[in-house]
């Protein structure tokens, strides 16, 4: 593709400009500017948002995604592939960001922490039907594996105390603190895991009919029954056939909101709405905060929990 090889090119002349400044200390903005603090990339929100909480003020988090952007088709410009050549820290999930990918196979080496080394992935299909087509939407980078581990609260607690570990590797000076951090966020998570239990153990409904198919952790933690409109890739069109599907199960299921997403178009959602005589919601996969957010992780995931349990009439 020549967005591809425009990227590669890219690379390569960044590589190359970064051998010709030698070892000597970067300028600006650059990754490694502070000499007090572990440079960290992130690659999307979840691992920003990681990595602030666990490494604190001894860390400086670039996230790679801006706001408001949608995460999965990511380009990184040359300053961003710098970024990942001079980070101490690079966090990552591999396999959801191809350029990410292509950034740490050249120039990561042993500084990149991919969290699906340490937490691995469901399939596609977890958490809900196993629809005829579904697994052909997954990122191919995942084959057939749905990324979206954040959503999972307990699973995300189990990626922070690797990171604090990652992190006192790169900073024995600090060890002890990232690890304190990382019980403090694993607590705070605990409870919002109980929140969600607690939440969503008694509902009219269990069946929630979504966008696209993000969100299988969430369903599989709170038995819930996903019917994703699309599959994993937001950007990807329904077929005819799939939005009659979709439409036949939501009826039968009296599903009564159609879920989307803020970084994503409504339409589809709207569409199906408006065949079953259902509201839209939205429900947020949080692979990104939208732009001008207040919000964080927990904030937007209890949102998350209010409005599914106005949706599937919870008591």
């Amino acid at each position: 593709m020549t967005n591809r090889t425009t990227y590669r090119v890219l690379a390569a002349a960044t590589a190359l400009l970064a051998l010709g400044a030698g070892a000597g200390c970067s300028s600006g903005d650059a990754a490694g500017a502070d000499p007090q603090r572990v440079d960290v990339v992130a690659a999307f929100y979840p691992l920003q948002f990681l990595a602030e909480r666990i490494g604190g003020d001894a860390v400086r988090v670039t996230n790679l995604a801006k706001p408001g952007a949608e995460p999965h088709d990511l380009e990184l410009n040359p300053s961003q592939v710098g970024q990942v050549t001079d980070a101490e820290l690079i966090v990552y999930l591999k396999g959801f960001q191809p350029a990410v990918d292509d950034a740490v196979a050249q120039n990561g080496g042993d500084r990149a922490f991919d969290v699906t080394s340490v937490q691995p992935l469901l399939d596609a299909t977890a958490g809900g039907h196993n629809h005829e087509g579904e697994e052909e939407h997954a990122e191919e980078g995942n084959g057939g594996k749905d990324p979206h581990v954040w959503l999972d609260p307990t699973r995300l607690a189990g990626i922070g105390d690797q990171l604090a570990q990652r992190l006192g590797k790169a900073d024995a000076e600090h060890a002890a603190d990232y690890t304190a951090r990382a019980a403090a966020l694993r607590a705070d998570l605990t409870t919002l895991d109980g929140e969600f239990k607690q939440g969503l153990a008694t509902c009219q409904r269990r069946e929630i009919v979504t966008s696209h198919a993000a969100f299988g952790y969430l369903a599989d933690r709170y038995q819930l029954d996903q019917v994703g409109i699309t599959g994993l890739s937001p950007d990807v069109e329904p077929s005819p056939q799939r939005l009659a599907h979709v439409i036949e199960e939501a009826k039968e299921h009296q599903a009564t909101t159609i879920f989307f997403e803020t970084l994503v178009s409504p339409k589809v959602a709207e569409t199906i709405a408006g065949q079953v005589g259902a509201k839209t919601a939205v429900l947020d996969p949080i692979e990104g905060l939208a732009a001008g957010s207040n919000g964080d992780y927990l904030s937007v995931m209890r949102t998350n929990l209010q409005t599914l349990r106005t949706a599937l009439s919870c008591s």
